[in-house]
Order: C-alpha cells, then structure tokens, then sequence
C-alpha cells in the first residue's frame, strides 16, 4: 500500500483510488499458496494548515461546562450550546475525542492540579472529619460496577462518596466506591493522603484499631465513638489512638470536639443543595469511572461556586 502526501492536514478529506491488480494463476486459498494483491493509493486531500489541537484544558472546560448543566458530554460539543465569546475558539471537541480524553494521565492531573489549588485557599484544617454519602441508581440498573448496600437506615443500589474535609468547600481526600464497600476499607486508603496534624472525627464505623493506629502514623488523632460502648475491652492489646479516643470522649473537651462531626454533614448538605451541584446521578452517568469524573467536576464547581458568592464562608 503505498501513501502519498502524508504530511497534510489529518482533518481533511481522505480519497481511495483502487490501482492495478497484481494476480496470480488462481485466487489465493489455504492450499495454492497463490494469491492476488490490490494495490491501493491513498491521498488525503485538502489545503494545509485546517488541523486543530484540542488543548487539555479545553477538555476540562468542555466537560466542567456539560456537568454544571446537569448533561452529558456530547451536549458541551454542540456550538448551539455556547454563549457568544465564551468558547476561546471556533473549533469544539468530538463526543469521540471528550470520551477518549478525559481519561488520559494529562486531563486527569490538570483536574487534580485544580483540586489541590482550591483546597489551598483554606489552610486551617487541624480538625478533619471522614464520612461517606450514598450515590443511588436504580435498583434495576444494569451498571455492573454498582452494588447493594447499607445507605443509611436501608439497603440501596448505587455507589458511595467517601471523603476527608477540613475547612475548605473541597475535600482533603475523597474517593468513589461501590455501595457494598465498608467505610473503614476506604477510609484506609483516604486516611495516608492527609497531610499536617490534628483530629480526625468519625462516626462509630470507624472505631477499629487499625484506623487508630494509621492516624496516629499521619500525624492525626481518629476520635471516634465506640461500636459497642457497654462492652469491656477484653485482654486483646488496643491501639493507644483508640484508648485516647476513649478518654477524650469521657471529658469536657472531647464532646465539645466530637460535635464538629456534624460539619461534614452541612458541607454535604451544601454540596448538593444549589444550582450546580451534586444532585443525583442523572442515567447517563453509570460506571465507576463515569461516576467519579462527574463527582470530581462536581466538586470542583462546588468549590469555585463558595468562593466566588459566598466569601464570608471563606475567611479564616
């Protein structure tokens, strides 16, 4: 196959122009071993200079702009659904090409450069609270990555948000994960990526030993009330951060702490309770990929929406 002019625009038309056939005695088969070869040219047409990188940031902006109106991707590459002067050029991505993008290693660290900047905005983060809030789908869904488990005083499909805020309007650690996953398994992963020192708040899911001994090696204490308060302790060895746990809940200070758990509860309650934020997830938005993108753009509005409109919320 032979190809010409192959430096010209890629965005341009392609021509096929079928050549001479070269043939032996007889078509080729498994046993002859004869064979024919046509032999085809390939041009690609049109005038230099068309082609157009889509830019990694643009990505971001196409799909941050898609999921602050509550649509799917292939809705931000339809021009109709810009305002004037908003988009930086004429030229919007493919459906294909958001799809393809999206998941490569450049627009996955440009989103968590964003991240990692809007969290910095706020720094006094000495007192840090871990919970989770369930994302459902239907119970007929067909999303195989979803699962069942306990959302709240029930048993939903769906998927759970499991996360780390401190002052900021954004997450120190979140992470996505199928309904069925325990708090403490994720909790685990979310617990190394907390950077400083302080108090970490949780619920009692999270009284176990390893959890106790993790925070204390970041640097954190985990107050966090006892699963079985009316038991003893029996004669196994306990983590020093559960045992100080323990004590802190016993006096003034402790219980006065303990209720700043329930910051998480507004900050989800902030999350999902205006225009662009996290509402439930729309049907286009199925598998555990899917799932956490949209989350993190949700995320991210959230954010810049707090500091933009509600500035007082940001003071120190």
């Amino acid at each position: 196959m032979g190809v010409g002019n192959a430096g010209k625009t890629a965005s341009s038309r392609t021509c096929l122009s079928k050549g001479t056939f070269f043939q032996g005695d007889k078509t080729w088969n498994a046993n002859s071993g004869w064979h024919y070869t046509a032999l085809v040219w390939i041009w690609i047409v049109g005038s230099q200079g068309n082609w157009t990188t889509i830019f990694d940031f643009e990505i971001v902006m196409a799909f941050v702009w898609a999921s602050l109106h509550e649509r799917p991707t292939c809705w931000a590459c339809r021009r109709n659904n810009w305002p004037d002067g908003l988009w930086p050029r004429e030229k919007l991505p493919s459906q294909p090409t958001m799809s393809r993008r999206l998941g490569t290693t450049e627009v996955q660290r440009l989103l968590h450069v964003m991240e990692e900047h809007l969290v910095q905005l706020r720094q006094t983060d000495w007192v840090k609270v871990v919970d989770g809030k369930p994302l459902l789908v239907g119970s007929h869904s067909k999303d195989p990555d979803a699962a069942w488990g306990r959302a709240g005083r029930s048993y939903a499909k769906g998927y759970k948000l499991h996360a780390v805020y401190g002052s900021s309007p954004l997450p120190l650690s979140w992470e996505v994960a199928p309904l069925n996953r325990s708090e403490p398994e994720v909790a685990a992963r979310l617990i190394p990526a907390l950077h400083g020192g302080g108090y970490l708040l949780g619920d009692k899911a999270y009284d176990s030993n390893p959890l106790h001994d993790l925070a204390l090696r970041t640097g954190h204490q985990l107050v966090a009330e006892r699963k079985r308060p009316q038991a003893g302790l029996g004669h196994r060895q306990h983590s020093p951060g559960r045992l100080r746990s323990m004590a802190l809940l016993e006096n003034e200070f402790g219980k006065n702490l303990y209720h700043c758990r329930d910051d998480i509860e507004r900050q989800f309650g902030w999350l999902t309770n205006h225009a662009g934020g996290l509402s439930p997830l729309p049907n286009w938005v199925r598998r555990e990929h899917r799932v956490r993108s949209w989350i993190q753009a949700k995320l991210i509005i959230h954010a810049i929406y707090v500091y933009l409109y509600h500035p007082s919320a940001n003071a120190s």
